[in-house]
């Protein structure tokens, strides 16, 4: 079977992000998926806002942090 450079192109650029996690993880044996509980410090305000956006959305209150953060 003939190697396909067009082939092999699309198949990086499609898993490009599973091809990094994967390197990385070779480099560190750091796996950087899954989710991690920890504890922060928020002010009232701002967790009643959360709360507010939780009832509104039904979204848990870490995806509506986590979404925000990814938008930076």
């Amino acid at each position: 079977m003939a190697f396909d450079e067009k082939l092999h192109r699309n198949i990086m650029k499609k898993y490009k992000e599973c091809f990094e996690i994967f390197e990385e993880y070779d480099k560190t044996g750091y796996w950087p998926l899954g989710r991690k509980r920890i504890d922060i410090t928020l002010s009232k305000r701002t967790i009643k806002k959360l709360k507010d956006l939780k009832s509104k959305t039904g979204k848990p209150v870490s995806r509506i942090i986590e979404e925000a953060v990814n938008k930076i």
